[in-house]
């Protein structure tokens, strides 16, 4: 391991990051399971990518066929991209109506940001959450401040909606202050309003779900005031939160454009924008826009055998169903482990939020990578979020079953007891 991880930081630098103070070596991927390589078996609770599953019989197939067969660009006439057009955006309430496919979520956000910059004639200006994620170009880095770097002179950020430490009565209407004051102060400093972007689950604020409909007076004043609305479903979509198709749907608002990206793919790098198709062909009347692999027939067959997954193993209902299962038995744990300060989320994507003292709600920081840690070493995997890293992010693959939720909720029930007593 020790050699593995020396070679890697020789050929690859030091930003490639590993997850876990013991890394783990992973050579195979099934269903919710990752494998390292001595055959030993984890537990994956975090990874959204692989959202059937890792290693899906049905989309490997369907990758090698189509892969046999053809693989080109979008300037020539193929079918396979509009068929997955037609089944991605019945998905989508019937305002969205055009799609643009990309490689990469980072790049539908970038393009998000182009039509906000083209629709306003250059400087537009951007409001987004406090310690979102949105991609890494040059340009999405600008509006993504949980890369620590800082964010560009035309973005302003607003607090995303914590219920755990504010009233959640008043979320809406302070969000939707916020999000006009921030306009304000970018139209006082020379930038136009071009669009409020979020991610509809806030999942690198802290994974703040409720209350549903929380988003909707901010939405309204961004369009009052001739913003976009842009909702980020890369992480929230594709019928993770259960009770929804995509994330923006719990909160009862039709964006202008909305992006999307690894899931999409089950591990296959597509990602895509869609959008009203006033935005997008107005957009289309001015530039020039073009992606030589997005929409490429493989991408295209493996996105749509993806959705047909979802639909057909009722992975939905299955993440609805499982996730309040899950919340149910981290609630019950809190009764035990003061560590837990809130359990929140939606579907099959969880906050756990991690505190020293429930009073003050203090962040325990520390604790939460140690319980990381913890459970990795008991071969379970996940992760955390929040601008304190004290929120463990639970979001595995929509296959994730009751049985799994045991498993997690027993290990980590022992994690905490190890962490407390340490």
């Amino acid at each position: 391991m020790r050699t593995l991880i020396e070679r890697r930081n020789q050929l690859l630098g030091p930003y490639y990051r590993l997850f876990y103070d013991e890394p783990v070596h992973v050579v195979r991927g099934e269903d919710v399971w990752l494998f390292d390589d001595t055959g030993e078996r984890y537990l994956d609770a975090y990874n959204n990518v692989a959202c059937v599953g890792h290693c899906h019989p049905r989309v490997v197939d369907i990758l090698a066929k189509q892969a046999a067969t053809l693989n080109t660009h979008t300037r020539y006439l193929h079918t396979h991209i509009l068929d997955y057009a037609e089944s991605l955006l019945s998905t989508l309430p019937n305002e969205i109506g055009r799609l643009t496919l990309t490689c990469t979520g980072t790049e539908a956000n970038d393009l998000a940001l182009r039509i906000a910059n083209n629709r306003v004639g250059g400087r537009a200006g951007i409001v987004v959450t406090d310690w979102a994620y949105h991609g890494g170009s040059v340009a999405v880095a600008e509006i993504t401040p949980c890369l620590g770097i800082g964010v560009g002179e035309h973005v302003r950020t607003v607090p995303a909606p914590d219920s755990y430490r504010c009233d959640p009565e008043r979320l809406a209407a302070e969000l939707e202050e916020q999000v006009t004051t921030a306009f304000a102060d970018l139209r006082a400093a020379g930038y136009a309003p071009g669009a409020f972007v979020f991610d509809s689950i806030f999942s690198s604020d802290g994974v703040f779900a409720h209350p549903a409909g929380v988003l909707v007076p901010a939405c309204d004043a961004a369009r009052r005031l001739g913003a976009l609305v842009v909702a980020d479903e890369v992480q929230a979509g594709f019928a993770r939160t259960g009770d929804a198709f995509w994330g923006f749907e719990r909160h009862g608002i039709v964006p202008d454009i909305v992006t999307m990206g690894k899931p999409m793919g089950n591990g296959h790098p597509i990602a895509g924008l869609a959008a009203r198709p006033e935005v997008l062909d107005a957009f289309a009347d001015r530039s020039r826009h073009f992606n030589t692999f997005g929409g490429n027939p493989v991408s295209c067959a493996v996105g749509q055998a993806v959705l047909d997954i979802i639909v057909e193993e009722g992975l939905q209902e299955n993440a609805r169903a499982t996730g309040d299962y899950l919340r149910a038995g981290l609630s019950e744990l809190a009764g035990r482990h003061a560590l837990i300060g809130d359990v929140r989320g939606a579907g099959l994507f969880t906050g756990c939020e991690l505190v020293t003292d429930r009073e003050p709600k203090t962040a325990a920081t520390d604790a939460t990578g140690d319980v990381v840690n913890a459970l990795r070493a008991r071969n379970v995997l996940v992760s955390r979020a929040g601008r304190d890293g004290n929120t463990l992010k639970i979001r595995p693959p929509l296959t994730f079953r009751r049985k799994h939720a045991d498993l997690l909720v027993e290990r980590l029930d022992d994690a905490l007891t190890e962490v407390a007593s340490a």
